[in-house]
């Protein structure tokens, strides 16, 4: 597509430079301009035809930059193309309640766009509800800076010699829009719905299969560029991009097939190549020389700003089939990234008891976890990459499918394999059971191997050295209990910023959202781990509790420019669900790592990894006070697998067995050592007092 870049109180030539950073997001135009004493540019990525931004309209002293793929363009307010067909839909609009007007227009375009507007003395910064096309900012004082990137943001800055915290560059939040006032230097937002998961899909399957045919034909066919524009497809074989392909094949329109593996062995590049033969479609195939797996390894973190082992896994292959596609001169891509998260594709689907609304929650969290990365590494090779199961009105229908129409038993995405068979696809190729891509690639051995090459014991700490810049600066919802401090250990692992932990403590023993016992002691954890620790009173009334939540990563925000929440939640969506409605709201990323993780290896991995943990309270059968207040080891765990398998005891607690306080971990600076007593309501129920700790350096 475009990049996008402006702000106001800084120079037309910064910008420039700004712009310069990300320029090959679009090499068939370059414009930056000072407009209403602001600054405002764009670079053009060229499909529908040659029009040159940013766009001016002198009747309503109005301008806009946008980065975008607007299909119903033409029924709009008309425009030479869809960038003019957008901006003299916005100058309709009345000065009066603007931010609320643009939230409402918004609902009429049917693609994906992030774009600057300017109004008079105002700064508007929007994007589609998913989050295909990113736009970063940061608002300090009197400076309002933003652009398609991160880096380019970065560059203003540095160019400018601003003392303006990078760690204050955000991501726009895709439900967000937001208002500068360049005379008061004040900063509005409004926020739009998300989809829903119901009312569900009452109709035969028959009948859901017909409907989504259509749906997803339009989907597909509409991203289609005119004849004279290069098309390829990021091709693995799966499911997913074996069906775009079959689809274009069958309506006679002309592309080409790109992957990358690391070897002839990987499954994706054997079925790749099985499949294309069978289909007769054009195959590309890029395998990199051993030797040459390092530069790019470099090239892709910074591309995609980020050291995120998985990250950095799927974009190695994504990088490789690209950078082949732009010798070619393909100027579009499909790929098939959605089809996971709206038909259930992932093992947090098959067990989730709720399947449609862990499919929302996935797409609420795409902006961060997939979609900033495709972006970048499709743009840097000037390709634009577009997203049929992405579709606004597929999302819409998807998500009300009913659930035993996507999942039964381990048997995934059945909806999509069942319109695949309805469309004659071979049932091989339809059933095909696909690894993530860094695996299917072999891309993520190829990672481990280089990293032990290099000294290194873990990927991660590997990838760190080529982005120094931690990924991104989180407060953690912190129970004093093994799952938030396990949870922020793996965050931390990732070469993520910890910058505060946030402690509700609840006057209510029977809190449906927080741990209670051991939470007045989490001041003395924070300081065993050196991080500052937000605490906040709740009465821990159900529903109500969720407001002083709400207040506590409020203040988080505010104090230490936190881009999102990690939460330790294993199992319960009621938890999960609130937690991530809130943050959304405020325009923060969740992040539960730990979200569905079998409870066994969570317990494994903690008394591995050198936790040492104790129970503070237990409320179940085969406990007794002889666990209270002891260290966990292998043996004990042993017995918790047994207590399991005779009564379906839950070996991580999640049925309310059992509480736990942590006393040493990696991540602690120093130790603690704790004293107290165990009170018992009967054999099975009490708790461990703790009465005296102290902080003990550790060797």
């Amino acid at each position: 597509m475009c990049g996008i870049i402006g702000g106001y109180n800084v120079s037309l030539e910064s910008c420039k430079l700004g712009l310069k950073e990300i320029q090959y997001r679009g090499k068939d135009g370059n414009n930056t301009i000072e407009f209403n004493k602001s600054i405002i540019g764009h670079c053009l990525h060229a499909i529908v035809n040659n029009v040159a931004q940013p766009l001016i309209d002198k009747k309503t002293n109005s301008a806009i930059s946008i980065n975008c793929e607007i299909y119903n363009w033409k029924e709009l307010e008309k425009g030479e193309n869809d960038s003019e067909s957008v901006l003299n839909e916005l100058n309709k609009l009345s000065d009066e309640n603007l931010l609320e007007n643009i939230k409402e227009l918004l609902k009429k375009f049917d693609g994906v766009y992030a774009a600057s507007y300017i109004r008079n003395n105002k700064i508007y910064l929007f994007r589609d509800l998913i989050g295909v096309k990113p736009i970063w900012y940061v608002n300090d004082n009197k400076y309002f800076i933003y652009g398609s990137e991160k880096k380019a943001i970065e560059k203003i800055i540095e160019s400018e010699k601003l003392e303006i915290d990078k760690e204050k560059i955000t991501e726009l939040n895709p439900r967000t829009i937001i208002e500068y006032n360049t005379k008061t230097n004040e900063l509005k937002e409004t926020r739009r719905e998300f989809f829903k998961t119901t009312p569900e899909i009452k109709k035969s399957k028959d009948k859901i299969l017909e409907e989504l045919e259509k749906l997803f034909l339009n989907a597909i066919l509409k991203r289609v560029p005119d004849k004279k524009i290069g098309l390829g497809i990021l091709f693995s074989g799966g499911i997913d991009s074996t069906i775009l392909a079959y689809i274009l094949k069958k309506h006679n329109i002309k592309f080409t097939c790109y992957t990358a593996a690391l070897d002839e062995t990987s499954q994706d590049l054997q079925w790749s190549k099985k499949i294309a033969k069978e289909l007769d479609l054009d195959l590309k195939i890029a395998i990199p020389k051993e030797e040459e797996l390092e530069k790019h390894i470099k090239k892709v973190c910074k591309i995609i700003e980020s050291s995120n082992v998985v990250k950095v896994g799927v974009a190695l292959p994504f990088y490789l089939a690209t950078e082949l596609a732009k010798k070619d001169k393909i100027k579009v891509i499909f790929s098939g990234l959605g089809s996971e998260e709206i038909f259930a594709g992932y093992k947090r689907h098959e067990e989730s008891l709720k399947i449609n609304e862990e499919c929302k929650s996935g797409l609420l969290k795409m902006y961060e976890r997939d979609l900033y990365r495709d972006d970048t590494i499709t743009m840097h090779n000037n390709v634009e990459l577009r997203l049929p199961f992405l579709d606004l009105k597929l999302i819409k229908y998807a998500l009300r499918i009913p659930s035993e129409f996507k999942i039964q038993g381990e048997a995934k995405k059945l909806i999509l394999r069942d319109l695949a068979k309805k469309l004659e696809l071979k049932e091989e190729f339809a059933q095909r059971k696909k690894l993530a891509a860094q695996y299917g690639s072999k891309f993520d051995k190829a990672l481990e191997r280089v990293a032990k090459k290099n000294g290194f014991e873990k990927k991660s700490e590997y990838l760190n050295q080529f982005y120094e810049t931690q990924n991104e600066k989180l407060g953690v919802l912190y129970s004093s209990g093994k799952d938030s401090n396990y949870a922020m250990q793996i965050m931390k692992s990732k070469n993520y910023s910890i910058k505060c932990l946030i402690t509700l403590q609840s006057s209510n023993p029977d809190s449906y959202m927080f741990q209670t016992v051991g939470t007045n002691l989490a001041k003395v954890q924070a300081e065993a781990l050196d991080i500052p620790l937000i605490t906040h009173k709740t009465k821990g009334e159900k529903e109500k509790e969720l407001k002083d939540l709400e207040e506590a990563i409020k203040i988080a925000k505010e104090k230490y420019n936190i881009e999102g929440i990690v939460t330790g939640a294993l199992f319960s969506n009621y938890q999960r669900n609130r937690i991530e409605k809130i943050c959304d709201k405020l325009n923060l990323k969740i992040f539960s790592p730990l979200w569905h993780m079998n409870q066994e290896s969570e317990m494994e991995n903690i008394i591995r990894q050198g936790f040492k943990v104790i129970l503070i309270k237990i409320a179940g059968d085969g406990l007794n006070k002889n666990w209270l207040g002891k260290i966990l080891e292998q043996k004990d765990l042993d017995k918790l697998k047994e207590l399991n398998k005779k009564m379906g005891f839950n070996v991580a607690g999640e049925g309310g067995e059992f509480e736990s306080f942590v006393l040493d971990m990696p991540m602690f600076k120093k130790k603690i050592e704790v004293k107290g007593q165990i009170e018992m309501e009967n054999e099975y129920t009490g708790e461990f007092r703790i009465t005296e700790t102290k902080l003990i350096d550790k060797k």
